[in-house]
């Protein structure tokens, strides 16, 4: 097959739908009242409070049914997601999310429940929260678990609180404002270091893109509160000196800590918590196959050792022998982190995933996402333009970094120009410039749901694209051209002043007074 047989997102010029809008036209009209329950009610203002009523009606589209079902839908259809096919953003996992987890988590019974029910009314959600709190312990080989953070970010966030509020609890967080990040880190560990008040300390990589032994072991001090590291890293390769960094961590009296990106790869293999982590994050999107993207809702449960338990928000899912219930008995806690108890409707679909799978399930995902990322690894290895910065007889795990350095040195084109004319070839760009210590990265992670034909789609389309930068690098720097929205301005896209993300930026950018 050629680029051209293969599935593209549809290319044309979709309007707003404010711009579709003519007056007069609805899509759905509701039923007058009839007298007797607009006696019942009364005059709606005395009921509704002032400062909630609007002296004129808001400017909405007026658009009929099918305009709106038609407007969504080719929207739709110019959009890229894994559902249309393979997404190998590396570090991010875009995984296929089975259709029957998300047909048991819409269920009437499920979706009517409210936050405020008694908790003797919904034993049923309480017993899945509870199981897959217990689930994820055992996953992950630690003590208890948090399932309120809405994200993976927001784990952080709250495993860094956990570390203040662990050093604080012993005396000692006013020593101890150090946290040690690798230098191949994902960017939301110093940021979440940062809002936890800690000055952040950079350990660099060795030259097998493994953590420094002689560097950590010059960065730990009295000052360190903790390291956060992921492991298998965001090269893809495992530390094997883990045993010993956890060590040298606990050694100093701080704390290690586990970004859960990386999980995937390991399941039934090894454990955070065996490894010597304290503190473990975990991705739903990127492990238990919950939706990624567009903002959310997410989920991003937290799982810690035993002397960090007492730490953990409340309310914890707890079962006494007969009934479940909303455990507040931590005395330590850091207190909430997000309203109730979590991203319910994203937790129940982690929970379908797991008891689907079952432990041989999650290890042989383990395994197929490992085997994939080789697959890629040895088939592009070979092709002049890429090179890999570090140990390239070293297997990975679930995802491989290349370097396009090379090819921008004899070419001109650069990694950002591979990624676009990826998009032209029927498939969705790697992750590109990160991680920051390999130039011109490309970060591939197949995962485990891709079969062997959208892997070599995937090898073939950058194969054309490496021949044609070398015959015509002019031709390459163009792309995309295929697709519904061609090559951006990407400083200007990224502009605060020229980003339009509602109808109101939009007319306010144009220079049109009006009220949205």
């Amino acid at each position: 097959m050629t680029g051209k047989d293969f599935y593209r997102q549809a290319k044309w010029s979709e309007p707003l739908i404010f711009e579709l809008s003519s007056e007069g036209r609805v899509g759905y009209r509701l039923p007058d009242l009839d007298e007797s329950i607009e006696r019942e009610i009364g005059d709606y203002r005395k009921i509704i409070p002032s400062n909630m009523i609007r002296d004129n009606p808001p400017s909405l589209p007026e658009v009929s049914e099918v305009t709106v079902i038609r407007h969504f839908t080719r929207l739709s259809q110019m959009n890229w997601g894994v559902d249309s096919g393979i997404y190998p953003l590396g570090s991010c996992t875009m995984k296929y999310n089975p259709r029957v987890n998300e047909i048991l988590t819409s269920m009437m019974e499920l979706t009517n429940l409210h936050p405020y029910q008694p908790v003797e009314t919904v034993q049923g959600i309480l017993e899945i929260l509870y199981k897959l709190q217990k689930w994820l312990a055992e996953i992950t080989g630690t003590a208890a678990v948090s399932l309120q953070p809405a994200a993976g970010a927001h784990g952080e966030f709250l495993g860094v609180l956990l570390m203040r509020a662990y050093h604080k609890y012993n005396g000692e967080l006013d020593k101890r404002r150090e946290m040690i990040i690798p230098d191949s880190a994902h960017g939301t560990n110093p940021a979440s270091a940062r809002m936890g008040g800690f000055d952040v300390v950079v350990v660099p990589s060795d030259e097998n893109g493994l953590v420094d032994m002689e560097a950590l072991k010059s960065s730990v001090s009295e000052k360190t509160a903790g390291l956060m590291l992921t492991n298998p890293n965001t090269l893809g390769l495992f530390e094997k000196n883990i045993v010993e960094i956890a060590r040298i961590i606990h050694e100093a009296g701080a704390l290690l800590y586990y970004d859960g990106a990386n999980l995937n790869p390991i399941l039934g293999k090894v454990r955070p918590g065996d490894m010597g982590f304290d503190i473990v994050h975990i991705n739903t999107h990127k492990t238990f196959s919950t939706p990624h993207g567009g903002g959310g809702p997410g989920a991003g449960p937290v799982a810690v050792c035993e002397r960090l338990a007492e730490f953990l928000p409340v309310p914890i899912v707890d079962y006494d022998g007969s009934k479940y219930y909303l455990n507040y008995n931590l005395p330590h806690s850091i207190g909430k982190i997000k309203g109730f108890y979590g991203n319910i409707s994203v937790l129940v679909r982690a929970y379908c995933y797991i008891l689907s799978m079952g432990f041989d399930g999650l290890k042989e995902a383990a395994e197929l996402s490992v085997l994939n990322a080789n697959y890629i690894k040895a088939r592009l290895e070979k092709l002049r333009g890429l090179s890999l910065k570090y140990a390239p007889q070293t297997p990975r795990k679930h995802e491989v970094v290349f370097s396009a350095s090379p090819l921008l040195k004899e070419t001109g084109v650069a990694a950002l120009d591979i990624a676009k004319n990826l998009l032209d070839s029927g498939v969705h760009a790697p992750t590109n410039y990160f991680p920051l210590i390999v130039s011109e990265a490309l970060m591939i992670e197949p995962t485990e749901t891709e079969p062997k034909e959208e892997l070599d789609k995937f090898v073939e389309g950058l194969k054309r694209i490496l021949d044609e930068a070398y015959s015509n690098p002019e031709a390459v720097k163009k792309a995309p051209l295929k697709t519904s929205v061609t090559r951006l301005d990407e400083v200007k896209a990224a502009h605060p002043q020229t980003m339009a993300l509602t109808y109101r930026m939009f007319l306010k950018s144009a220079g049109v007074k009006r009220d949205v």
